[in-house]
């Protein structure tokens, strides 16, 4: 236990009195451990200020805290800009960022959850995590709560968790995509998206069948098959897109960017350009897409609103009693560039 120089053995019953806590929560107050309300700790530090003993060093140098950041592999770049915008927003109110990133073949979700536990941070920030897949146990977040720390969870809804959730508009951008390839003249346009299970990909499929049958007259079973799930990676991109050239699509809607750059790869391929013979639109708008061949037509996530928001929602989880706990959606943009066009006369 950490006990400044000056303290006799009667301190952590004087500062848990004074607290109106337990000893044990005073020690965990002192040692920088988890399990500690953001308000709890404070009145211990209060205590111990009006008892006139000197704060723990480490507790000085922590200022409001450590959050940990955890975030998919850092090769799509909208991850990596995510993050930039919730490091700046915690570091201005006064918390330090701690970043980790999951990688293929390194530490599990659950492995990096106990080592920022350990390691005593205040919350956690989760950007698409197994949250956002309806195939995990979502009862570790529950014994995450349970373990005193806060957490925020972006990109992912599940009512299985009692949490405040961030999300883009998902089924709306598949809206702004459709409108604009059909007032293009495009008539078969198909859909290159992730696995089913995941939260984000479930909600693009919805709106993508809702706007399909609104603008086109098409039946589920008919815009499902114009659907092609993969991975989220340029080489996902590419085997969807050739899949769905093979089904005569003259526009293509993508879950990424990463995937739009597959696509154009496997339109390319077949001796077509981009757009005269075949359009394509992304999704995120992730840093230096616009300088893209051609610049890249896609839908923008709204990264700094969601990851302000993100930060927002945890502060709350930290300083308020009963935070409100919602989704909070954000509405996304169509931005329009080089890559979609109107569709070739036959």
């Amino acid at each position: 236990m950490t006990i400044p120089p000056q303290a006799g053995p009667a301190r952590l019953a004087d500062i848990a009195q004074q607290a109106g806590v337990s000893e044990a929560t005073v020690s965990r107050v002192l040692n920088g451990k988890a399990g500690v309300s953001a308000t709890t700790r404070q009145t211990v530090l209060a205590a111990l200020d009006v008892l006139g003993y000197d704060r723990p060093v480490k507790l000085r140098q922590r200022s409001a805290g450590l959050i940990g950041l955890i975030t998919p592999e850092l090769s799509n770049p909208i991850f990596p800009a995510l993050a930039q915008v919730i490091e700046q927003v915690l570091t201005r109110n006064g918390y330090t960022p701690l970043l980790c990133t999951q990688t293929p073949g390194g530490s599990t979700e659950d492995e990096l959850v106990d080592m920022l536990v350990e390691r005593g941070v205040t919350g956690i920030v989760f950007v698409s995590g197994l949250h956002a897949d309806t195939s995990a146990d979502h009862e570790r977040y529950a014994r995450l709560a349970g373990r005193g720390v806060p957490f925020v969870l972006i990109d992912g809804y599940s009512e299985r968790i009692d949490a405040s959730f961030v999300s883009p508009d998902d089924r709306a951008a598949m809206w702004m995509a459709l409108r604009h390839l059909v007032a293009l003249g495009h008539r078969r346009i198909g859909l290159a998206v992730g696995p089913a299970r995941f939260v984000p990909v479930a909600r693009k499929l919805e709106g993508f069948h809702a706007a399909a049958r609104e603008l086109l007259g098409l039946s589920e079973a008919e815009s499902g098959e114009l659907v092609q799930h993969t991975l989220f990676t340029v080489e996902g991109g590419h085997a969807a897109g050739g899949s769905l050239l093979d089904k005569g699509c003259t526009a293509i809607v993508c879950g990424s960017d990463l995937m739009a750059f597959g696509v154009i790869r496997a339109a390319r391929q077949r001796g077509l350009s981009v757009p005269g013979d075949v359009s394509v639109v992304g999704f995120d708008d992730s840093p230096l897409i616009a300088f893209a061949d051609p610049p890249l037509t896609t839908i923008r996530k709204p990264v700094e609103a969601m990851g302000a928001a993100a930060v927002d929602a945890l502060l709350e989880e930290l300083n308020t009693a009963q935070a409100h706990r919602a989704e909070f959606v954000f509405q996304p943009e169509l931005v329009v560039r080089g890559s979609t066009g109107a569709r070739a006369r036959d």
